[in-house]
């Protein structure tokens, strides 16, 4: 794989990333349990698709093959999508979206911080735009982390199995590939074990003032960089795709 084939697989990790999250965060629309979340949670959906289209485009861009941004989202199959586990898992209940959410906008805080000072511009420009959204996402999903875990009993209990219940999927944010280590050296992607000690220590903190705990470490679920996903992208994917896939090149 050359140089120009690497960048474009870490756009499209990126990319993909922001439309399965996106996707599951949209699926709150008229089912949150307040009016105000549902506008919240409906307006954080957006972000992320429009940060998606954003990142298709320069995948486009990249692969210089006649594709558009849909095609990125529409046209590829399970195997081709290279986003995180975490995305992906289903909403489940209010506490479970946002320890999920949490985790990712605080992974993502540290992440598209680093990713402003790129030297690939588009990334930089991207990560620029993305990281005004992420500040509000971590800000709000923080806030439910604290409400929820020093809430009632019920409360305290739904957002700590949810953190338990997520925490083996977190392990797989801050691994690093051939393609990773490629985009260090390059200048134009992170390494995400510098930001696991700061993702940490702000998981910690915040979990001790929620009166909540940190699970214990165990095993890592992983994959989703190498297209081997949970039986929930699929349908997903079956979801999403089903229109485009129907009738090819349908226009409005």
């Amino acid at each position: 794989m050359d140089t120009q084939q690497q960048i474009l697989h870490y756009v499209l990790r990126l990319g993909d990333n922001a439309l399965i999250s996106g996707h599951r965060l949209g699926e709150w629309c008229s089912n949150a349990p307040i009016l105000e979340e549902d506008l919240a949670l409906t307006n954080f959906a957006l972000d992320y698709i429009g940060r998606a289209e954003n990142l298709y485009q320069y995948a486009a861009k990249l692969e210089n093959k006649g594709h558009d941004e849909d095609f990125f989202a529409y046209r590829r199959s399970e195997r081709d999508f290279q986003n995180h586990l975490l995305t992906e898992l289903p909403n489940n209940n209010f506490a479970d979206t946002m320890a999920r959410l949490w985790f990712l906008s605080l992974y993502e805080f540290y992440l598209y911080n680093e990713l402003c000072s790129s030297h690939d511009e588009t990334i930089a420009a991207i990560a620029q735009k993305s990281i005004k959204e992420i500040k509000y996402h971590l800000r709000h999903t923080k806030e439910w982390v604290l409400r929820l875990g020093d809430g009632t009993s019920e409360s305290h209990y739904k957002m700590q199995k949810a953190i338990n219940d997520y925490w083996m999927y977190t392990g797989e944010l801050f691994e690093m590939d051939t393609i990773d280590h490629e985009m260090l050296n390059l200048g134009i992607g992170i390494n995400p074990q510098n930001i696991y000690s700061l993702w940490l220590k702000d998981v910690k903190e915040t979990l001790n003032e929620a009166q909540l705990q940190v699970p214990e470490d165990s095993y890592m679920q992983t994959g989703g960089k190498n297209g081997i996903h949970t039986e929930y992208l699929g349908f997903i994917l079956a979801d999403m795709q089903y229109l485009q896939r129907a009738y090819p090149d349908a226009k409005w």
